[in-house]
């Protein structure tokens, strides 16, 4: 006689597309939170294990470590294009989702200091088209005779900001970046992601 396995014991339904999408939204939290606390060198292997999926369902998203690093580059930029272009959109109100990004995503940091040293990669390539996006982004902001309405000053801020942004807890990282601001002379709104 053939046992059929309790319903406590049976496998949940396959989501297939849902479970895909929900995987990769977890993969992509989850790089963002090991990168702020490991660095970008932090093993894929804990990434897959603090998104609950298994190393498999991590390389069927991103095959390679670059790959993964770029998926969380390219949110971060589009939450910053996002809270420029929505209605009454400011630059300190961007500035603060810049800013949110800069105390949580070394990756974020490390594409505003695109890599002098690789200049013809295709990586350094990627990062300086990212980073003009943020740019144009914060332009679109940026007030008529703003004081940093010059060619290279707005980004040259951003990475000034961003090399401040130093410390071993989100807090730290967040008042080292606003301290960086108030020094500027630039007011900043409320650190946190875009909501929409």
């Amino acid at each position: 006689m053939t046992e059929h396995p309790r319903p406590e014991e049976r496998r949940p339904p396959n989501d297939g597309p849902r479970a895909a999408a929900r995987n990769r939204a977890a993969l992509l939290v989850a790089a963002r939170e090991v990168y702020a606390e490991q660095g970008l060198n932090a093993p894929l292997s804990a990434i897959a294990r603090r998104a609950g999926v298994g190393q498999g369902v991590l390389y069927r998203h991103f095959p390679d470590r670059s790959a993964v690093a770029a998926a969380v580059l390219e949110e971060n930029v589009q939450q910053v294009e996002q809270a420029a272009a929505a209605p009454g959109a400011t630059l300190s109100g961007a500035l603060g989702v810049v800013s949110w990004h800069l105390t949580e995503s070394a990756a974020f940091i490390s594409l505003l200091h695109a890599d002098e040293v690789n200049r013809d990669s295709g990586t350094h390539a990627y990062a300086r088209s990212l980073s003009a996006r943020v740019e144009r982004a914060l332009r679109g902001c940026l007030p008529e005779g703003h004081g940093l309405a010059g060619d290279d000053d707005l980004m040259l801020a951003v990475a000034m900001v961003a090399g401040a942004v130093t410390g071993p807890t989100r807090a730290e990282r967040e008042r080292r970046a606003l301290a960086a601001w108030r020094l500027l002379g630039v007011e900043v709104g409320a650190v946190r992601p875009f909501a929409g």
